[in-house]
C-alpha cells in the first residue's frame, strides 16, 4: 500500500524482516532469503523489486574491512540550515561525491552528512563545498576514528 504522506509503500513485517536480512548481507541469494522468511522465491524477488521501485531500497553497497579504508577520512558533519533551504540542501549534499548519506535530525542541528574522502585534501575540499551550499548557515564536523561496535 502506498502512503501519500510518507511518499513510499508501507512495509509489513515480512518486508521489515527482508530489509534486515539484506542489511546484514545484500548478496544473500533470493532462495536463501525465501527459506529464512518462509515464503516463495518469486515472492521475495517481487518484494525486493517493489522496495527498489518505491525507493525504500536505494541500492546495494560494498562494505570493506577497516584495513581497506586506511588513509581515508571518514566524518560526520552536522549542519544548521536556514528554514527556506531545508528541502534543497539535502539534494545539493547528495550531489557531492564525498557525501555518502544525509540524515535529518532534531536539536541544534538540522542535518547530518556522512562523509568518506580519499584523504585530508579531498576532505577539506568537500567541507568547503558543503559550507558554500546556499542555505547552510553553520557546520560542525567530527572525524570518525575506529568502529567500536556493530
Amino acid at each position: 500500500m502506498y502512503d501519500l504522506r510518507r511518499g513510499w509503500f508501507v512495509t509489513d513485517r515480512v518486508d521489515d524482516e527482508l530489509l534486515a536480512l539484506l542489511r546484514e548481507d545484500a548478496r544473500r541469494p533470493v532462495t536463501q532469503l525465501a527459506a529464512i522468511l518462509g515464503i516463495s522465491r518469486a515472492t521475495v524477488q517481487a518484494r525486493i523489486d517493489r522496495l527498489r521501485v518505491s525507493g525504500r531500497i536505494l541500492g546495494f553497497t560494498l562494505r570493506l574491512p577497516a584495513s581497506e579504508g586506511r588513509g581515508r577520512v571518514r566524518a560526520i558533519a552536522m549542519l544548521a540550515v536556514s528554514g527556506e533551504a531545508i528541502e534543497k540542501v539535502p539534494r545539493a549534499l547528495q550531489r557531492l561525491p564525498d557525501v555518502v548519506a544525509v540524515y535529518s535530525t532534531n536539536g541544534r542541528w538540522d542535518l547530518i552528512a556522512e562523509l568518506d574522502s580519499a584523504d585530508l585534501v579531498s576532505f577539506d575540499e568537500a567541507l568547503g563545498r558543503i559550507r558554500k551550499i546556499d542555505g547552510v548557515v553553520a557546520t560542525e564536523t567530527s572525524l570518525k576514528l575506529a568502529r567500536v561496535a556493530g
